[in-house]
């Protein structure tokens, strides 16, 4: 079968001296420890602007990136920051803090951006993405607008697109800068993703199906979504009541048009895809089951327990797809109570599902259509849930764990994955390291801190673990051989 064992681990999550993780040497460094563990997948979460409450999934741009990616050290080599002008931040704190970490970057972008010479690598990155504009135009009309999301814009800025009523040009140097942004982002994370080729680990990449009401997307392409005259929404996105919360997840992002879409060949989702598909080896899109069936939330509702299914033209949407891209690569997160139609679609494109132990360990599974994990970024840690087991789980759990030796039991859950018919398994970081809920990355439908700021202060610690799960890759290998 040639399994492959891979790690979930944020960018954001990686250890340094800027008090977020980058694109910088500990980026590589985690690349060549996975390749010497045997790792051959990386999955990280959206790259995208963090919008609301830092999270990735209510981006401001579904292509650009968010600039606090960008390491100051390269800048430092490209001569654009001099070693001693770059000031560092409280790289012990155990979470990040994004304002104070964005206060000191910006600081040091704006100085490097005032040296820096454009090149023709420079404009050609411009021209092959023609949306940068956009996005740095969208950036610049925020800041005129006190950061205000755009339907609160004033109306020169908010019609812009329609009306073009006022010159660019006191805003040349501030459009300038974010797209000398994007063009670094984008320039580090291609190194630093051939480089993670280079050593035989694929980047799995994450996309939100949604986009954020706050963000470029919508701004431009108002007519593909289900909006009011002022630009806000008739309904928003969701699901209803389930596993995670009892009033359901109202998550505020504008619905689709689709018959908009359908009519304009799905234009909207193939730039988006075609973007996604450069950035990485495969691209898992969260909340997949939308593209079958999807529920429509009236916007003034303020939970999401009332609304209806609605079906999408999930067939035609991805015949379009794969015939403008055709080498596109789609992991589908397929969790939650789902009807059968959900998995045909699936099934139909011979896209990969996901199996989740914590919901799926008691479920028969045909792990030929899946990627194997132990949770995702939306769960408890392993060590957060097991202490969540009644003594009858725990029972029927040790008892699919009895031929394991290992001494922890989230270890022993581990190698149990790793032990699956799947052709991938992939542990997220804070399980392989047998981190408590403390660690927790994610309480959906929770906004905010702490949320989204879990990161290491150095590899110390999970450099031994690594080692642990090395051992179990061998070990599962060697049983695959027999």
């Amino acid at each position: 079968m040639n399994k492959e064992a891979g790690l979930l681990f944020p960018i954001s999550s990686l250890p340094n001296k800027y008090g977020v993780g980058d694109f910088g040497k500990e980026a590589y460094q985690l690349i060549d420890k996975m390749a010497e563990a045997h790792l051959r997948c990386w999955q990280i979460l959206p790259l995208n602007p963090l919008g609301y409450g830092n999270s990735p999934y209510q981006p401001l741009s579904s292509q650009a990136g968010d600039e606090i990616y960008i390491c100051l050290d390269n800048l430092v080599e490209e001569g654009l920051l001099n070693k001693e002008e770059v000031t560092y931040f409280h790289s012990d704190l155990p979470f990040v803090a994004y304002q104070e970490v964005r206060k000191v970057k910006e600081e040091l972008y704006l100085k490097a951006f005032s040296r820096f010479k454009e090149t023709d690598d420079y404009h050609n990155f411009l021209k092959e993405n023609q949306w940068v504009h956009a996005y740095a135009l969208f950036k610049v009309f925020k800041k005129q607008n006190q950061q205000k999301a755009w339907i609160e814009w004033e109306d020169e800025y908010k019609y812009y697109n329609q009306e073009k009523s006022f010159s660019l040009i006191p805003f040349i140097k501030d459009i300038s800068y974010e797209m000398f942004l994007q063009y670094y982002f984008f320039k580090q994370w291609k190194a630093l993703k051939d480089y993670a080729n280079s050593k035989n680990i694929q980047i799995i990449g994450d996309m939100p199906i949604y986009v954020g009401l706050d963000s470029v997307d919508v701004w431009m392409n108002q007519e593909s979504f289900l909006l009011e005259e002022d630009g806000t929404p008739s309904f928003v996105a969701g699901v209803p009541p389930d596993y995670f919360s009892k009033y359901g997840q109202r998550w505020g992002n504008p619905i689709y048009d689709w018959d908009y879409l359908k009519d304009n060949h799905f234009q909207f989702w193939v730039e988006r895809m075609n973007a996604a598909n450069q950035m990485y080896d495969v691209v898992r899109i969260d909340h997949f089951r939308a593209f079958d069936t999807y529920w429509k939330i009236p916007e003034s509702e303020t939970t999401a327990i009332i609304g209806e299914w609605i079906e999408a033209p999930g067939y035609q949407l991805f015949d379009t797809l794969l015939e403008k891209i055709p080498q596109l690569s789609v992991l589908a997160e397929d969790l939650g109570d789902l009807r059968n139609e959900v998995y045909e679609l699936r099934d139909h494109y011979s896209l990969k599902g996901m199996y989740v132990f914590q919901f799926h360990y008691q479920n028969d599974f045909d792990f030929d259509k899946v990627i194997v994990y132990t949770g995702t970024h939306d769960n408890d840690t392993l060590v957060g849930w097991l202490d969540t087991l009644s003594q009858e789980e725990y029972k029927t759990l040790e008892k699919i764990l009895e031929d394991y030796k290992e001494k922890e039991d989230f270890q022993k859950i581990i190698h149990y994955c790793l032990d699956l018919d799947a052709h991938q398994v992939i542990i997220p970081v804070w399980d392989m390291m047998g981190s408590d809920s403390s660690c927790r990355f994610n309480v959906p439908g929770k906004i905010g801190s702490p949320n989204w700021e879990y990161r290491l202060t150095s590899f110390d610690e999970f450099d031994s673990y690594l080692e642990v799960y090395k051992n179990m890759i061998e070990s599962s290998h060697r049983k695959e051989e027999l």
